[in-house]
């Protein structure tokens, strides 16, 4: 969130939505947990013009681009199951994007998917899944 936004909530009093709290908890605890494994944080919520990436890392000589799915329950379906195939190609397209900011350095790439179960508004349980899906198609990258 954004000095501004920050401000404005304090002025105005408003709420922030339940879901955009429970976002921004587990994308916190996922940073933390991959920072803990021994991964470089790059930077969080990079934006482009065809999509967002949730955080990005580097893992010795591979980039790693993370997808925080956070949910209070798993009653229906696994929160990786949300990573369907649309939203697989926004986020190689943005990952591309993302390179060519950083003008496509020779490096290997990967995409993760971080579950982040909340009990109570607390995480109880993060599960890192390295390498979840390759980049869609007609996307290539080297």
């Amino acid at each position: 969130m954004s000095l501004l936004e920050k401000l404005k909530l304090r002025i105005t009093g408003e709420v922030r939505p339940e879901h955009l709290r429970r976002g921004e908890l587990g994308e916190h605890a996922a940073k933390k947990f991959l920072q803990q494994q021994g991964l470089k944080f790059l930077t969080a919520n990079f934006r482009s013009k065809r999509g967002e990436m949730d955080l990005i890392f580097r893992d010795e000589d591979c980039l790693v681009f993370a997808e925080v799915k956070t949910r209070s329950s798993e009653e229906w379906t696994r929160p990786a199951a949300a990573v369907n195939a649309a939203r697989r190609r926004r986020l190689s397209q943005c990952a591309l994007d993302y390179l060519r900011l950083i003008k496509n350095p020779p490096v290997k790439i990967r995409f993760d998917i971080v579950e982040v179960l909340l009990a109570g508004g607390e995480v109880c349980e993060i599960r890192h899944l390295p390498n979840t899906f390759e980049m869609s198609k007609p996307f290539r990258y080297r």
